[in-house]
């Protein structure tokens, strides 16, 4: 699929950016993804490898929503390196499109400044502070992205994923739920627990090549 394939679905701001990516063709993923629902509000569960497209499946769902005046979007990650990581990168692409914050301070508040921003990229640590306190903003929210759901079978932080997705749910009635991963055990009861299309693909940039290392010689098997 061409990225020129879905010009008319998406808005035309948010297809300019990626034009000047440089992005043609839609990755494997990306295409199940797209047949799957993405530009009509189904709630996705993306389980793929590693850099074979999730971000961009979750960056169109996030954008087109903001762009096209729909609602807010929020991308929750475990860690917050990798909430910086991704807030760098999405101002880099939509600063001029769009307010983005990122949100991963340790501070108990409902940090009402949200409000004015358009995508909030936080942990799940801090989204859950920010639901406790009853942010006004969160009535907004139209779109979700939960980076790395496998998490949701950590022993440490799998129990709060679980809650805050289970409230996110009960508080926003109409919000679309993508979950993103490349490790999930059990993909289809994750993918029925969040009322989600489950989108699998084995498809990688670099092929992935298995062998035993031994006195500097690798064997491959």
């Amino acid at each position: 699929m061409l990225l020129e394939d879905i010009k008319d679905k998406i808005h035309p701001e948010l297809y300019s950016v990626l034009n000047k990516e440089k992005i043609k063709e839609l990755r494997p993923a990306q295409e199940k993804a797209i047949n799957a629902g993405l530009l009509d509000w189904k709630n996705l569960l993306v389980c793929t490898p590693t850099a074979s497209g999730k971000t961009l499946i979750a960056e169109i769902a996030a954008m087109n929503s903001i762009l096209k005046g729909i609602g807010k979007a929020i991308y929750i990650v475990p860690l917050k390196a990798l909430a910086t990581e991704k807030f760098k990168d999405f101002k880099r692409k939509y600063e001029h499109l769009a307010k983005i914050i990122v949100s991963i301070g340790d501070r108990d508040t409902a940090d009402p400044f949200i409000s004015k921003y358009d995508l909030v990229i936080t942990t799940s640590e801090k989204l859950d502070s920010l639901i406790r306190h009853k942010a006004p903003w969160l009535k907004d929210v139209k779109v979700i992205i939960v980076d790395e759901i496998h998490l949701i079978n950590d022993p440490g932080r799998g129990p709060t994923v679980e809650i805050l997705i289970t409230l996110l749910r009960q508080l926003l009635k109409d919000v679309q739920i993508i979950g993103l991963s490349a490790t999930i055990g059990n993909p289809k009861e994750l993918a029925k627990w969040l009322n989600a299309k489950l989108v699998e693909d084995s498809w990688r940039p670099v092929e992935l090549r298995k062998g035993i290392y031994l006195n500097g010689n690798v064997e491959f098997y």
